[in-house]
């Protein structure tokens, strides 16, 4: 949980502020020392809210409340975020039918969780001669998770391997 620290009371350097009072009423452009005589009468803090405005604009408020709902408010907004993760599986050009279904089950369990899927065709030695065969088995494997998912980067070599990434259909 990361929040900035601003600057409250002594620490504020600028010699005229912008005030906002604790109910949100403007107080004007005030000398620093004068709003922090109206914080400390209220037994509260003045607070650099908005350090680049000109002048920077200060409140005065209780700076722990005014932390904590900000903490608050930073993990709410985690909390509504879906962290969508990338699974892969990996296979050779010369992988058999029944393995192939196996492998197409596993990535549609992934893509139920609403997961996306790498599939990666590696290539050995003389395999790097039959690119097609990998294409093929890619496209294969396609079409057995067509229920779940769509394709969202065709097969494609990169180096050794060819690779293709799935996205689970919504």
């Amino acid at each position: 949980m990361y929040i900035k620290e601003l600057q409250i009371n002594e620490q504020i350097r600028e010699r005229e502020v912008r005030v906002i009072d604790s109910d949100g009423s403007q107080l004007g452009v005030l000398n620093v020392r004068e709003a922090l005589k109206i914080a400390e009468e209220k037994k509260l803090d003045l607070v650099n809210v908005a350090p680049n405005a000109k002048p920077p604009v200060c409140k005065i408020i209780d700076y722990g409340k005014y932390k904590y709902a900000l903490a608050k408010k930073e993990k709410e907004s985690k909390k509504k975020q879906k962290i969508i993760k990338i699974k892969e599986i990996r296979f050779t050009p010369k992988i058999e039918k029944h393995d192939l279904e196996v492998k197409a089950k596993n990535a549609t369990k992934f893509l139920q969780k609403g997961d996306r899927v790498k599939v990666v065709v590696r290539f050995r030695g003389r395999e790097l001669g039959h690119t097609r065969r990998g294409y093929d088995v890619l496209m294969q494997f396609a079409e057995l998770t067509a229920d779940f998912s769509e394709i969202d980067k065709k097969p494609k070599m990169e180096g050794r391997n060819m690779i293709m990434v799935l996205n689970p259909k919504n």
